[in-house]
């Protein structure tokens, strides 16, 4: 829904600051009674901004409760920038190569995690303990930040296996079950 216009601060990644823009203004309401606000720069034209807000805003509304839980508002540009998470919000560059198709929902889960998942996952002492007891990690990237992408990389893998096991490979399964027993409990 079509809510105007009005200043806002955006991150922006093609510039790696937050920018105040008088953004495009839409609010995404989903079937649990919840709502994000989603700002589109004004670099879109009104129909394109209505088009990109409804696209990302359906895709969104895919993602568990869980993982909405604390997500407020949307942020959409051009370029060919990475997506984010955090500060409640959801950073989309809608030219960014991969992240389109077959990956958009992983992307979202992933930078979804970091949204409503990290602050109250990523530095307890649980998951510390859990890492320290597995053998390893479920990706080079969680391996090389791991303060900091352990959560959004392991969170897919514990989600797949609880919710579409019988989508999984024998062999993912067992890399699963084997590498992280312990933050896929």
């Amino acid at each position: 829904v079509s809510t105007g216009s009005g200043s806002r601060e955006m991150f922006d990644r093609r510039v790696n600051e937050f920018v105040t823009l008088n953004a495009l203004l839409f609010d995404a309401y989903y079937t649990d009674d919840s709502k994000v606000e989603v700002q589109v720069n004004p670099e879109f034209d009104l129909t394109e901004a209505m088009r990109k807000a409804a696209f990302y805003g359906h895709a969104i509304g895919q993602l568990p409760l869980a993982l909405r839980v604390n997500l407020e508002t949307v942020s959409i540009h051009k370029g060919d920038q990475a997506f984010g998470g955090g500060n409640n919000n959801l950073l989309i560059h809608t030219d960014a190569a991969g992240y389109h198709g077959e990956w958009l929902e992983e992307t979202f889960f992933h930078e979804s995690c970091h949204i409503s998942l990290d602050g109250r996952a990523a530095e307890s002492f649980e998951w510390y303990d859990a890492q320290a007891n597995d053998p390893g990690f479920i990706s080079t990237y969680a391996r090389d930040y791991p303060d900091r992408e352990d959560v959004a990389e392991s969170c897919l893998m514990y989600f797949a296996l609880r919710q579409r096991e019988e989508r999984i490979s024998i062999d993912t399964l067992a890399t699963i079950r084997e590498t992280i027993p312990n933050r896929v409990v």
